[in-house]
């Protein structure tokens, strides 16, 4: 294990800085877009190889852009896809760059905390139900748009859901077309925390001082324990992405 590195960096998807025993990782506005180059992803699991490989980091903060545009940025993505009929590998390449980025933070030997606010598509709340903590702010809203475009949920959603909701709530979330505020979502137990919005990077950043307080190991060893369920979510993916590419050849052909 590394004990002294240089974790403060800053790429086309986020910047990053290390405060102590965490990591705060602040992602950059119109991700979709930014997300179809797998440059990208292995910018990021590169970073979060070099963060695992720390001992002395306990805790990864990650925070979404206060800027994201929820539907508006889903929306406008997918129109080039299936509408303007732009090059449909776009897709292909979105759907694996999140999903390896999913599959490493949930097999992270580090706790994992993000803090969101704003409009947030299914595929943002999907990567967040990923991570260890959620807070958001009280200004939040989880839109469900994939419908829409005659699309199926990806970025593991319907996993991750169905695990905590149970199959029957997780597919009424799924179908319906109606937002879910961020009280709403702290009742479902989809989110663990909601503050106001100004007070949203304090609150990330105590709740990681509050789990760095104890020893490495063994946040490591009960994250994994309790990950334990998720242990199928790759052979997931994989099924998530077939649907995908059925839908997506449906639309374009």
């Amino acid at each position: 294990m590394i004990e002294k590195m240089n974790l403060d960096e800053e790429c086309e998807f986020f910047t990053a800085q290390r405060l102590d025993e965490i990591v705060m990782l602040r992602l950059k506005e119109n991700l979709l877009f930014r997300a179809t180059d797998l440059s990208v992803r292995d910018t990021v699991l590169d970073y979060l190889e070099r963060v695992s490989r720390t001992d002395s980091i306990k805790v990864v903060v990650i925070i979404s852009s206060p800027k994201a545009k929820g539907s508006e940025e889903y929306f406008n993505f997918f129109h080039r896809v299936l509408i303007s009929k732009f090059d449909d590998k776009d897709v292909h390449r979105l759907h694996n760059v999140f999903s390896q980025i999913i599959l490493r933070i949930v097999d992270l030997n580090k706790i994992v905390v993000h803090a969101n606010s704003g409009t947030v598509i299914s595929l943002f709340l999907n990567f967040s139900l990923a991570c260890d903590y959620r807070i958001v702010a009280d200004d939040t809203v989880f839109q469900n748009p994939y419908f829409k475009l005659g699309l199926v949920p990806i970025g593991g959603g319907a996993f991750f859901l169905s695990r905590r909701l149970g199959r029957s709530k997780a597919l009424e979330i799924l179908l319906s077309d109606k937002d879910i505020t961020a009280d709403e979502a702290k009742k479902l137990g989809i989110v663990d925390k909601v503050v106001p919005q100004e007070e949203l990077e304090k609150a990330a950043v105590d709740t990681a001082r509050y789990f760095a307080q104890k020893p490495a190991r063994s946040l490591a060893g009960l994250k994994k324990l309790i990950n334990y369920s998720l242990m199928d979510l790759k052979d997931y993916m994989a099924l998530e992405y077939q649907e995908l590419i059925k839908t997506i050849g449906d639309r374009l052909y």
